[in-house]
């Protein structure tokens, strides 16, 4: 490949996370964009767990069981001459872990709100990484075709709670019931829910923003009310800057249905026209590396285990940075410093997958992994060392001891619980001076997962022993003294072997920290 198909490949690229609290309509959005792009012939359904119709994003058995998505998901289709990539997170906050390291795999988010909630804590949670990390952020309103709250105090909320500008590419007509559609701001026009020409859905406005010939909302209050709307609108509100988006500083806002796929399209295809390419990748010692870079680069973000129950195989999920990947190609292990064939690479869709044979920057490609990869691992070609910052880990609060039921299954539950550990799914210590198997995770939800996978995907059946809430430490090796342990904070180590002490309590922790104040303590995040 020319450096110049390079560029074109590589700017035709849009990968993006969809973020939201549970419930708010993230899975159905996804599904409606899959439809636009060929992908599916019908929606999914994520209603609950008697539908035998799931999201075609949520491939895992207990998702299916739940109704909620638990783990993240890839899926890539081509639209309107571009190539997404959309990588659809889970909302519960007991999985937060592994959305963040996802959001460092994409260069735009699209978040997803309630229309009748508004804000909820995981939004806001999952907007501050984006803002941290300065990704440009755009917003669909869910679910107008039920009741929801007025359309200006949701701007407001969302300026006000999470600091960022907002700019109605649409605004909603009526909602619930009478919900009519959205005019549409940005493509000067009236789009309409139950239009009488199906093939036209859409009504032109004249130069001064009215709807032209006649308008068959015209004596509808819910018309007059959104006409009051978009005047207040542009008498006060932001001016569209295209910097400031790119920024993470201005969100553009959309409304719709996704239940009822109404706006999603209009919301992808100005999506796209606003959305960055891929952009350059932050390295651990400062420097960045840049997509059109000829050398191929790129970095492990997610690693799972039994996507497909009946080959029980292992996909690392990578992050393609820079240059061009090439099926057969050699490449260098970051961590080992080892080469390694990339022989066997798929791209996704959800649960199926296809071999691919090249990629660029901005894609997502799944590698066969047989125990080589972790999560955070660096891998690329050229003499130049490529190390890229680290993903971020939680400390994790509640931990279990965890012991197999059946003794004559101890295989399969090592190999499980070694499986399920490095996807992230849990954490793993043991007691310092004893083979205790020790989990850790931030929420419970997180060990009805671990249980439940371990059950159906490696016929291992577990005992789990609540520990409580902790709070967990590490400490320096050179500084401890087993001595320091007490029933109130339980030494023990991680997988690499460092020392840490599970505190029973904050008062507990500031006990330790009076009676050594010379040790030093350090949690992940």
């Amino acid at each position: 490949m020319t450096s110049k198909q390079l560029a074109d490949a590589v700017n035709k690229r849009r990968t993006f996370a969809i973020i939201s609290h549970p419930d708010a309509g993230k899975t159905t959005i996804t599904e409606q964009m899959l439809l636009f792009g060929g992908i599916v012939r019908e929606a999914g359904t994520v209603k609950g767990r008697g539908s035998s119709n799931f999201a075609k994003s949520d491939w895992m058995e207990i998702e299916k069981k739940r109704g909620i998505s638990v783990t993240s998901s890839v899926m890539q289709f081509d639209f309107e001459g571009k190539r997404i990539n959309i990588l659809d997170t889970p909302g519960h906050e007991d999985f937060s872990e592994d959305t963040y390291r996802t959001l460092m795999a994409v260069d735009s988010a699209v978040m997803v709100i309630d229309g009748a909630k508004g804000i909820e804590p995981q939004t806001r949670k999952l907007f501050k990484i984006c803002k941290m990390r300065g990704i440009p952020i755009f917003t669909f309103i869910n679910k107008f075709d039920r009741d929801a709250r007025d359309p200006l105090d949701l701007m407001n909320e969302i300026e006000e709670t999470l600091g960022i500008e907002t700019y109605p590419m649409d605004w909603p007509i009526g909602m619930g019931r009478q919900f009519m559609g959205v005019y549409d701001r940005y493509n000067h026009r009236v789009a309409l829910t139950h239009p009488k020409d199906k093939d036209n859905p859409y009504l032109p406005l004249d130069d001064d923003g009215k709807v032209k010939d006649e308008n068959p909302l015209a004596d509808e209050g819910e018309w007059k009310d959104a006409m009051d709307g978009m005047e207040l609108i542009e008498m006060a509100g932001n001016q569209f800057s295209e910097d400031k988006v790119l920024k993470g500083d201005q969100t553009p806002v959309f409304f719709g249905s996704a239940l009822t796929n109404f706006g999603v399209r209009t919301f992808l295809t100005t999506y796209l026209k606003f959305a960055p390419a891929p952009s350059s990748h932050k390295l651990e010692n400062g420097d960045e590396v840049e997509p059109l870079d000829p050398e191929f680069s790129g970095f492990v973000f997610k690693i799972q285990a039994n996507m497909n129950p009946r080959h029980r195989d292992r996909i690392a999920f990578v992050r393609v940075c820079s240059g061009e990947f090439d099926k057969g190609m050699d490449v260098t292990l970051e961590r080992t410093g080892k080469p390694l064939r990339l022989s066997n690479v798929t791209e996704f869709m959800a649960n199926t997958r296809e071999n691919v044979n090249k990629a660029v920057a901005g894609d997502i490609i799944g590698l066969y992994d047989t125990g080589n990869f972790q999560i955070g691992d660096s891998i690329y070609t050229g003499k130049k060392d490529i190390k890229f910052e680290k993903l971020p880990q939680f400390t994790p609060e509640l931990f279990v001891r965890v012991t197999a039921k059946n003794v004559m299954k101890q295989k399969s539950f090592h190999k499980g619980i070694n499986q399920l550990v490095q996807e992230g799914a849990v954490q793993l210590f043991h007691g310092y001076n004893s083979n205790d198997y020790i989990l850790g995770a931030v929420g419970q939800l997180q060990f009805e997962v671990f249980k439940f996978r371990m059950e159906n995907e490696y016929n291992s059946q577990v005992e789990m022993e609540p520990m409580g809430s902790k709070q967990a430490r590490w400490i320096d090796p050179d500084q401890l003294d087993p001595k320091m342990a007490s029933s109130r904070n339980i030494l023990v180590k991680d997988i690499h072997g460092d020392p840490l002490f599970l505190f029973e309590n904050e008062f507990a922790l500031n006990w330790f920290k009076q009676k050594y104040p010379d040790v030093k303590l350090t949690a992940k995040l």
